[in-house]
């Protein structure tokens, strides 16, 4: 008979940047570094303590929430870097690489929670993603994708080009 984790009994709420209130188990909340020291452990078993996150929106949160307690059920696998494929489904399991096939707004709202909150799992898996939308690509796809305006001159281009040739030759 397995022991029940005091953790997974114990509840917080994850206050949202719009105030919305969202429980999860403490075991799932101590995921993001942010969320474990800001924990009062004198705080009374049958209470819930209240930790605020203004930089987080509330379909941001829900969604990180969502990944922080998939990952404490199928822990994911950890990410080869450099990155093998530009398809997701080929570095994680099938189930991470559907939770972050997401806009790209979605995607990098995902990154600024992981990094504010401090969910190593959560920021690798995303950044790893932006990783794989430039896997392959020349400077101008790049751009397309990011919508990113090219700002150079030709001749500062062909500058930097010259500057970084090797990188093109690796």
């Amino acid at each position: 008979m397995s022991e029940t984790n005091p953790d997974d009994i114990r509840t917080i709420h994850l206050v949202s940047q719009e105030g919305e209130s969202f429980d999860v188990p403490l075991s799932v909340g101590k995921m993001s570094d942010l969320v474990k020291t800001m924990i009062d452990d004198e705080q009374e078993e049958d209470e819930a303590q209240e930790i605020p996150l203004p930089n987080v929106k509330s379909a941001i949160l829900a969604k990180v929430i969502e990944f922080a307690q998939h990952y404490k059920a199928e822990p994911m696998t950890e990410i080869e870097k450099p990155l093998k494929s530009a398809n997701m489904a080929e570095v994680v399991q099938e189930w991470y690489s559907t939770f972050v096939a997401v806009d790209q707004e979605v995607l990098f709202e995902l990154i600024l929670a992981a990094n504010y909150m401090d969910i190593k799992p959560l920021l690798d898996l995303t950044c790893a993603t932006v990783a794989s939308m430039i896997k392959g690509k020349s400077p101008e796809d790049i751009r397309k994708t990011f919508n990113i305006v090219n700002d150079f001159t030709p001749e500062e281009e062909a500058q930097v080009r010259e500057e970084n040739k090797w990188c093109e030759e690796a």
